[in-house]
This record gives C-alpha cells, sequence and structure tokens, in this order.
C-alpha cells in the first residue's frame, strides 16, 4: 500500500492495517519529514488514546490535519500504537 500526497509517495508498506475505516502505516515506513504535529485542540486532548494530528507539508504546499497517530492508545487501538493514518488530501493505493 502506498500513501501518496500531492504526487509524492508519503508511506509505503505490505503490512499497512485497516482500523476503523483507516488505513494504518507503520511508523517507519512513513517520511516523518514531511509531517508536521498539529496544535491539539480540546477535542483531540479529551481523546482516550492520545491522538496527534498532523499537518503534510513540503515547505511550499500543506494539507492540514490529514494524518493522525495514537500516541497512548487504550483498548481496541493498541494494534496501531504510534502508525500513521491518512485522509482527505492523501490518496491511499
Amino acid at each position: 500500500m502506498k500513501a501518496i500526497w500531492r504526487g509524492q509517495v508519503i508511506a509505503e508498506s505490505d503490512r499497512t492495517l485497516d482500523v476503523g475505516g483507516y488505513r494504518y502505516f507503520p511508523r517507519e515506513t512513513v517520511r516523518t519529514d514531511l509531517l508536521r504535529a498539529a496544535p491539539k485542540t480540546q477535542s483531540d486532548l479529551a481523546c482516550p488514546n492520545g491522538v496527534q494530528f498532523y499537518d503534510v507539508t513540503d515547505g511550499v504546499a500543506q494539507s492540514r490535519r490529514v494524518a493522525c497517530s495514537y500516541e497512548a492508545p487504550r483498548t481496541g487501538m493498541q494494534q496501531v500504537d504510534h502508525w500513521v493514518a491518512f485522509w482527505e488530501d492523501v490518496e491511499i493505493k
């Protein structure tokens, strides 16, 4: 599977997971140099799984809050602990 943003492959792995309708990639397969932690909202802070949203940027273009990772997953989400999911402007193939 590949996550593609603006023609760039930003994640690629043959061991992704589909959880809750989102495709998660192991963090080591993600181009973290293109991710920037988005400021946390009150809703983010209330998440029991410690969600962190990310903007994707190459220094010129940016897509806001199109990736996330659970940094302290609880029941049902441990399998994607620190993995990264993408949506909206990021195409999954």
